[in-house]
């Protein structure tokens, strides 16, 4: 057993890849949806769709975009608990806009629920179209198809972006829908992040790597109480087992959970129930026999830190964790050749947005191939930009980029990415397996 360490493996409500991932409340979720009181009446009175140049610019003249985003200050608003993330933008990203486009950034870090309720204030007390202090938003899941329902969004604006109608696939399913709920040009990609499996390869040699949900099974009878997962309610518990179903299930049959917009708990177990049947398969090797599990990710990372499970799993790998200490150097991370499941973090300019013309040339920085490669090279997150568009020089760059010993390489993660049951599916997902699975 390894000594006692105490270790926060953490996440952030908009899952954006990492490799520090950042403290997230237990009283937060990305499928909380926000509760805008008396937000909707007020919007269906003034929240229809806008034009992209309905702030009097023809929005397909990028030059005059940029001459008009001269000069103005431009405030990005999102979850600000992560100092790497934080550091990034204000050491290179903020000087680049300031030293290109005379852009001076402000970076608000703030929970994304108090984002949107002040947001949902501005609105109330009458300060629309550019009355706000809010220009964009780090932002997706349910809190963008709240925010986008009520009106609080601008748009359509990302088609306009010259580095998304460069190096984006708009066609591809987690940029064109974000948790299900279509995108259609309200918010601009920003990060994406998939699950990724840890083991100490000092105590499992690669040949005992799972790979599918059959060596899974083999590896949690070989090594008995030693693997679990926390409860489904958990994000990461929901992904581990959505990452397991897909592969009993197959990755065309699962994403069939990611398009549904209305779905039955009949169409959903249809689609599960062998899934849902190889997880009761899995109970009496796992820890406490299945009959319980674990309350949340955290708990579970300071169960592996401690040596009281031999495997872990999270979004993003936990090279971090290994550089500081936290975890052995011979950690390797993997993932299952039937794929593991992941999503897309978007960027939003508020409805109100005092300095739009501002907030699309800094949103279009940010989708640049230069600081797309920056921030996989510091924060290992795995950029939205369609490699295969870059030109040869950049797609170099992005290959040649150097991997800590418990890092993948990008295409490792794009080749085995599948699209997360959307939204509604989720509790729906949730509640079949809490009837079927735990003590079955």
């Amino acid at each position: 057993m390894r000594p006692h360490v105490r270790i926060a493996r953490l996440f952030s409500p908009y899952h954006s890849n990492r490799k520090d991932p950042p403290v997230l409340s237990s009283k937060l979720s990305r499928r909380s949806f926000v509760q805008l009181a008396g937000a909707t009446a007020l919007v269906a009175a003034s929240g229809a769709a806008l034009p992209s140049n309905a702030f009097g610019k023809d929005a397909s003249n990028w030059d005059a975009i940029v001459e008009a985003a001269r000069g103005s200050k431009v405030a990005w608003y999102g979850w600000g608990g992560s100092a790497p993330r934080n550091e990034l933008i204000t050491n290179t990203l903020a000087p680049r806009l300031k030293e290109k486009y005379d852009i001076e950034l402000e970076l608000v870090g703030m929970d994304i629920n108090n984002i949107l309720t002040q947001l949902s204030g501005e609105f109330q007390a009458g300060l629309t179209e550019d009355g706000g202090s809010i220009d964009f938003i780090w932002i997706n899941g349910e809190n963008f198809a709240s925010a986008k329902a009520n009106g609080y969004l601008w748009g359509p604006f990302a088609q306009d972006l010259p580095n998304v109608q460069n190096y984006v696939d708009t066609e591809a399913a987690d940029i064109a829908y974000d948790f299900g709920t279509p995108v259609e040009g309200y918010e601009a990609p920003y990060g994406k992040t998939q699950m990724v499996f840890w083991v100490d390869s000092a105590q499992v040699p690669e040949t005992e790597t799972p790979i599918d949900p059959e060596t899974f099974l083999q590896f949690c009878q070989d090594h008995p109480g030693m693997v679990t997962y926390p409860e489904p309610g958990d994000f990461t518990g929901t992904a581990i087992i959505s990452c397991l179903i897909a592969g009993v299930v197959g990755k065309e049959e699962f994403e069939k959970l990611a398009t549904m917009t209305e779905p039955s708990e009949d169409e959903v177990r249809a689609i599960v129930a062998p899934g849902m049947e190889y997880l009761r398969s899995l109970n009496p090797h796992l820890w406490k026999q299945g009959k319980t599990f674990p309350a949340d990710s955290t708990t579970m990372h300071q169960m592996y830190a401690d040596g009281e499970l031999i495997m872990d799993a999270g979004y993003g790998e936990p090279q971090t964790d290994v550089d500081n200490g936290l975890l052995p150097a011979t950690t390797r991370s993997f993932v299952l050749d039937t794929g593991t499941v992941g999503n897309t973090n978007f960027m939003a300019i508020a409805a109100n947005a005092p300095h739009k013309e501002a907030a699309m040339v800094a949103i279009n920085e940010v989708l640049s191939p230069d600081y797309q490669l920056t921030r996989y090279e510091v924060l290992g997150n795995i950029t939205v930009l369609d490699l295969d568009r870059l030109c040869e020089e950049d797609r170099a760059a992005f290959d040649a980029v150097e991997l800590g010993s418990a890092q993948l390489p990008l295409d490792v993660k794009l080749e085995h990415a599948v699209a997360e049951a959307c939204g509604p599916v989720i509790p729906v997902l949730e509640k079949i397996w809490h009837d079927e699975v735990p003590g079955k």
